[in-house]
């Protein structure tokens, strides 16, 4: 379900509004008719300093009846801050038909917009109860100013929810051919071509990870080529993104513990950033040709599903033993990436995955771990992640774990092999480079990013749609 709130922009707020959200720093005295003691020494009883999700709630005169004011801080009025100031207030807002919020005099309207409309995000299947704010109405001394950044937040904060919508949809519903469905729904009339690779195809292709995922599913995969060419021409560069879409894995035949597998119907987040991402890039107005490839299937153990020791073989012919069933994302995305080298040629790959605990274990959720093979690539793409607020973290390619994938009967196993070194996210990404033909390559590691365990900031419990601000960033560059 999209993001149900609605926004508009006027000069002042409506005379009748029952809720007003109006900011103030720690210099700032806001004026607000009708409360009951002067802001001021409202601020001062409640020790306010201003920081961003701070908010200080009081009644406040409102014609015949009696409403509502929220102070609201806004720290240094960076993109955080305003982001964060803006979910919080839409929060408190919940339940209320409308708020009229003014917008801050200082720093990026657009953030502010962007963190309001995450914060009023909610997915929810049945009755609605608790539910966020209808309508935002923002406030500014000249609304035309301000207008283009507030639609560029909103572009951003509603393709971010069409990847957390995607990710929270339940695995009896999302098989790898309704995500494909939805992807053709959610680009239809951006500039984007969508190829659906159907198994027969996928076999007479040669793509033996996504079909050796799916084996073992009802639900047989699919591969989402989703091909972007900007009106007018682009400007050269050919960028593919790579997304793995793993629609549920209960880890196959290495069958994952039950409570592990409570979260994986969230195991396609990557395939659902990438899909979100090409939905905006005309709106965008991204110049660059951009290739979307989301390999799709579901992870399931039956009759027909792949054994630990099978061997496989990948696109391009590598061969691979499958010492772990559970280490599935890599084997599809291992086919995209052959494919994205072998047949598309760009002048960039960028995949990202749910791929490894260990990165979770390494960084927890504020991070993401980018690993790539090009300095400029991993500069650029950090740069955009700290700007947009998906933040990423350089982790080693270490040359020296390479030989914990080999195998004595294949080109490669999954998995480490002999020789332990703990490094699992590390060498999942060694794994990956095999693939990539020496290209200019990054690998987002969103484990710990793509999913938040509580309601907090931007993020609702669920899918976080992580990658999606980042991309659209650094695609924008």
């Amino acid at each position: 379900m999209p993001i149900q709130t609605t926004i508009s922009i006027a000069g002042r707020p409506a005379a009748d509004a029952p809720l007003l959200a109006v900011p103030y720093t720690a210099d700032l005295d806001p004026d607000v008719p009708g409360l009951p003691v002067p802001a001021r020494d409202l601020l001062a009883h409640h020790k306010a300093k201003g920081e961003p999700g701070e908010i200080v709630e009081a009644p406040v005169a409102r014609g015949d009846g009696v409403g509502r004011v929220l102070l609201y801080g806004t720290g240094d009025a960076g993109p955080d801050a305003l982001r964060k100031a803006g979910a919080t207030v839409v929060r408190r807002a919940k339940g209320h038909e409308s708020v009229s919020v003014t917008l801050p005099a200082a720093g990026p309207v657009s953030a502010f917009t962007e963190g309001a409309l995450l914060g009023a995000y909610t997915f929810r299947i049945g009755e609605q109860r608790g539910k966020a704010v209808g309508r935002v109405e923002f406030v500014a001394a000249e609304p035309g100013a301000v207008a283009d950044d507030v639609r560029a937040g909103e572009l951003v904060a509603r393709s971010v929810a069409i990847a957390r919508d995607l990710a929270n949809t339940p695995a009896s519903v999302k098989t790898p051919a309704w995500l494909a469905e939805r992807a053709v729904e959610h680009t239809a009339d951006q500039g984007v071509t969508v190829r659906v690779w159907s198994p027969q195809e996928l076999r007479e292709g040669g793509f033996g990870g996504i079909l050796a995922v799916g084996q073992g599913s009802a639900s047989p995969p699919r591969l989402i080529e989703l091909s972007y060419r900007p009106e007018g021409g682009d400007d050269g560069r050919h960028v593919v993104l790579v997304g793995k879409g793993i629609t549920f894995d209960s880890g196959g035949l290495s069958l994952k513990p039950t409570a592990n597998m409570k979260s994986q119907k969230t195991d396609m987040a990557g395939g659902a950033a990438v899909i979100a991402v090409l939905s905006a890039l005309r709106r965008r107005g991204v110049r660059a040709r951009v290739t979307g490839l989301v390999a799709a299937a579901e992870n399931m153990p039956s009759g027909t599903a792949q054994r630990p020791s099978d061997v496989i073989t990948q696109y391009g012919g590598r061969t691979v033993e499958v010492l772990n069933t559970d280490a599935e994302g890599r084997l599809v995305l291992a086919d995209a990436l052959a494919y994205a080298d072998a047949v598309l040629e760009p002048d960039a790959v960028i995949d990202v995955a749910t791929l490894t605990g260990a990165i979770n274990v390494a960084l927890g959720p504020s991070h993401a771990g980018l690993y790539a093979s090009d300095e400029e690539l991993a500069r650029s793409l950090t740069a955009a992640g700290e700007e947009s607020g998906d933040r990423m973290w350089r982790m080693p390619l270490i040359d020296d774990y390479r030989p914990a994938l080999e195998s004595p009967i294949a080109d490669l196993a999954n998995v480490e092999s002999g020789t332990t070194y703990g490094a699992g996210s590390v060498t999942a990404a060694l794994f990956l480079r095999e693939f990539t033909g020496g290209r200019p390559w990054a690998h987002l590691d969103i484990a710990g990013t793509g999913r938040s365990v509580v309601d907090d900031g931007l993020f609702t419990k669920g899918a976080t749609g992580f990658g999606v601000r980042a991309l659209l960033r650094w695609l924008d560059s």
